[in-house]
């Protein structure tokens, strides 16, 4: 058993790469022909082009892996089948589920890479490819932040019209607080033509401004040069990092980005989501295995033309299985954990009952 094991893991993982590598071609191709107007027009080398999807891949191959897994469940299943070396190892009194085992077990491992592939490696790289869209390519620059809008705190909102990166200085800044006993009524509001962070003494500062105190009938206004504001929480790491996008996120930081805006008041159920569904995803190499396997270890009229359809088929149903409920889950109507797992538990259900028909 251990060559025939030997044998599967090898005709396995040598299918599963070259799928990444086909589909990492292609898609670098298509990107790369829909981009080539923005590298002529920004005159970038080919040593930067190169270097841009060097650090693309890893967000492609993560993406791709799942439906590698899948096509090469597929393929080698599929191949075993119609060379009849499945009737010899059936012929052999080896069944279904032990045949699937090594599958199975390498598909585990694939998806516990890809958790820490996904999590924290693909970050990386999505990190420097924004930083080269945004050197090279003039996307997405955030050397200025501008309409920088966040909530501090539970009853605190800070506006910032321009944020200087390079001096950490906010420009044209506005700080609104609420009655805690009543979030929606105003009861501080913070003008100023500027704000620094001062490193020595771990606090902000605001220059040439209004402070304005809003009672029920009246309101007291007091304008300021300089007025220090050791209450505001954030730092001005935190400002552009407030503007990140999750994919550029490790998990880590995903984690923590969601204790953040549940502490500050805010809604961290699309942060969470995110979370789960980078674990989530990764181990979606074992449900398609566990679907597609037992369907391609069946002789079928249409060989594996007629696999491939159904196996593609059933990838599309799973992808839009994972929209929709990434869809309910962002709008409050399910839990985070089950909005990202929901399409794994409903295709790991249906290939429970299609491994026991294809057993029979």
């Amino acid at each position: 058993m251990k060559i025939l094991d030997r044998y599967l893991i090898k005709q396995f993982l040598q299918s599963v790469l070259f799928g990444l590598i086909t589909f990492t071609v292609i898609f670098v191709i298509i990107d790369m022909m829909e981009k080539l107007g923005d590298f002529i027009d920004q005159n970038v080398d080919a040593s930067m082009i190169a270097e841009y999807y060097i650090v693309f891949m890893p967000e492609i191959i993560r993406l791709m892996t799942p439906v590698a897994v899948l096509l090469a469940s597929l393929f080698t299943a599929g191949k075993m089948s119609n060379l009849n070396e499945l009737t010899a190892i059936k012929a052999a009194g080896i069944s279904l589920y032990r045949f699937m085992a090594p599958f199975i077990i390498t598909s585990f491992f694939i998806s516990i890479l890809l958790v820490y592939f996904g999590g924290y490696i693909v970050p990386m790289a999505n990190k420097h490819k924004v930083y080269i869209e945004q050197t090279y390519l003039k996307k997405g620059i955030v050397y200025f932040g501008s309409n920088i809008y966040f909530q501090d705190t539970k009853n605190r909102i800070v506006t910032i019209n321009l944020y200087d990166v390079a001096n950490d200085q906010a420009n044209q800044v506005s700080i609104q607080e609420f009655d805690p006993a009543d979030n929606t009524k105003i009861i501080k509001r913070y003008d100023a033509f500027r704000m620094k962070y001062d490193t020595l003494k771990n606090q902000w500062t605001m220059y040439n401004g209004i402070e304005r105190e809003f009672g029920d009938t009246s309101e007291t206004v007091r304008r300021f040069a300089v007025k220090e504001f050791p209450g505001l929480s954030f730092k001005p790491e935190d400002v552009i990092k407030k503007q990140r996008k999750p994919e550029e996120m490790s998990l880590e930081e995903l984690k923590n980005f969601a204790e953040e805006q549940r502490r500050t008041g805010n809604n961290p159920i699309a942060i969470e989501i995110e979370y789960q569904s980078r674990i989530s995803f990764a181990f979606s190499c074992i449900v398609v295995v566990l679907f597609g396997l037992p369907i391609s270890a069946n002789k079928r009229r249409g060989g594996l033309a007629l696999q491939f359809g159904i196996n593609l088929l059933i990838t599309f149903i799973y992808l839009v299985f994972m929209k929709v409920s990434q869809a309910f889950g962002k709008n409050g109507l399910l839990d985070p954990f089950l909005t990202a797992w929901f399409a794994n538990f409903v295709f790991l259900t249906a290939a429970i009952f299609n491994l026991k028909y294809a057993s029979k």
